[in-house]
């Protein structure tokens, strides 16, 4: 990270303060491999230098990043990328391998299920088709460089695509094929909720049963909001992370000589 390519990183004017970009931008150096578990980050004075900000703006940033577990700090010895850095999660509708190749992690899946079923009255209502019509269940460990990150349940038309019983899928994408097959993954109706780990699913995520998980549903929709995939993603609460940003909406200023109610 050059300090013209940091400076072109951080926008002062954006709503977003700077802190925060310059968390976001040490962020992405240690996804992306730039900066590897257990090393030690550049010298905050040539921090400073490279992202030209102000000494209580980069330490508030780096703070930050030691509270998400990022960064571990040594008292006189620097900051250091913490072994078991959470990896981040985008709030961009993009596949498992997408995620992984974007944070430059190697993907790969244990199949538990990959088969066609009649759909259930559940199944049925999500998908907008009839009780009993043909659904392909696929049900699978998603693993970052080998390590158990989430499972993974999907279930979608099987009319969709037709020629699966060949696919690999401990390697092979779903979106891809998806999209290779002409279907529009438009968005995601998206909820999430903290749950406790059952047996079976502390098992396949490899952590003690009761240990938080994050529930993520999703309904992928395409542009004209027809369901086409169902999926329920419960990842492992130490290593998932979902960033989101809210705006404000603004209203119209009330008309000169109004009064504000209430």
């Amino acid at each position: 990270m050059t300090r013209t390519e940091a400076a072109a990183m951080l926008d002062a004017d954006s709503p977003e303060p700077l802190w925060r970009q310059a968390a976001d931008l040490i962020r992405h150096q240690i996804a992306s491999g730039k900066l590897a578990a257990g090393s030690r980050i550049p010298a905050e004075r040539d921090l400073l230098a490279r992202l030209s900000i102000s000494r209580v703006t980069l330490r508030r940033a780096l703070q930050s990043l030691v509270e998400d577990g990022v960064l571990t700090a040594s008292h006189g010895r620097g900051w250091y990328v913490s072994a078991d850095a959470p990896k981040e999660f985008p709030n961009t509708l993009e596949s498992f391998s997408e995620t992984a190749a974007r944070l430059g992690l190697t993907p790969s899946s244990d199949v538990l299920r990959a088969a066609a079923a009649p759909a259930t009255l559940d199944e049925a209502e999500d998908l907008g088709v009839a009780p009993g019509a043909r659904l392909f269940h696929l049900d699978r460990i998603r693993r970052l460089d080998g390590v158990p990150v989430a499972v993974d349940t999907s279930f979608f038309a099987a009319q969709l695509a037709p020629d699966l019983d060949g696919v690999d899928f401990s390697t092979a994408s779903l979106f891809r094929l998806l999209l290779e097959a002409g279907i529009d993954l438009a968005r995601a109706e998206t909820t999430i909720e903290a749950q406790e780990a059952d047996a079976a699913l502390a098992g396949h995520l490899e952590i003690e049963p009761g240990k938080p998980v994050l529930v993520l549903r999703q309904l992928i929709v395409d542009a004209a909001g027809r369901p086409l995939l169902s999926s329920t993603i419960r990842y492992a609460g130490d290593r998932y992370r979902l960033r989101t940003a809210f705006s404000r909406s603004r209203a119209a200023p009330p008309a000169r000589g109004a009064k504000p109610e209430g």
